[in-house]
């Protein structure tokens, strides 16, 4: 069971913990912290995508954030983030490497597998420099079924059309370096 630390609205812990299925059958704001992956080509910023493994259990085969992860109870944003990218793509990073883009407040309610599902997140975003080719990275099967590296600006476009299977938001794209 992952345990995952109870928030106030700016992130802090309360002091009190819950499970994430609860979290997310009930509502509950918890934290999570959100990597972008960018390198520069002649054309301009690109954003690694990953593709959501389909047994996840929310917005399953959709591109998403190159990599992101609730925070465990007692866990702080940065060292989640770090943990993550080396699970989900063995990527290995300092804290140094991180760029703080801010801070988000998601609220959203969906159905997913025929349940309920409510996401209250406080959620750090990042973005790290990082140029490296899809077969050099070592996928968390279990959590990502592939990658792809985009365009940043025709992701942004993408994401406002609904031009893909996504669960990427604008605003966070908007966030991230342009250049």
């Amino acid at each position: 069971m992952e345990l995952l630390d109870i928030v106030d609205e700016h992130g802090n812990p309360t002091g009190e913990t819950v499970d994430r299925e609860t979290a997310h059958a009930a509502g509950i704001r918890h934290r999570t912290s959100h990597v972008w992956i960018l390198r520069r080509r002649d054309s301009g910023v690109e954003v690694l995508l990953q593709k959501r493994s389909e047994q996840k259990d929310s917005y399953p085969g959709c591109y998403d954030i190159s990599s992101a992860g609730h925070i465990p109870a007692g866990i702080g944003f940065v060292e989640s983030a770090l943990r993550e990218l080396k699970e989900e793509l063995g990527i290995s990073a300092d804290s140094r490497d991180l760029i703080y883009c801010g801070q988000r407040t998601i609220r959203w309610d969906d159905v997913f597998h025929g349940k309920p599902f409510h996401d209250w997140q406080v959620s750090n975003v990042y973005c790290l420099w990082h140029d490296a080719e899809p077969e050099e990275l070592t996928l968390q099967k279990e959590e990502v079924s592939g990658v792809l590296w985009m365009n940043l600006s025709e992701c942004i476009h993408l994401v406002q059309t609904n031009g893909f299977p996504n669960c990427i938001v604008t605003e966070e794209l908007l966030m991230l370096p342009q250049s």
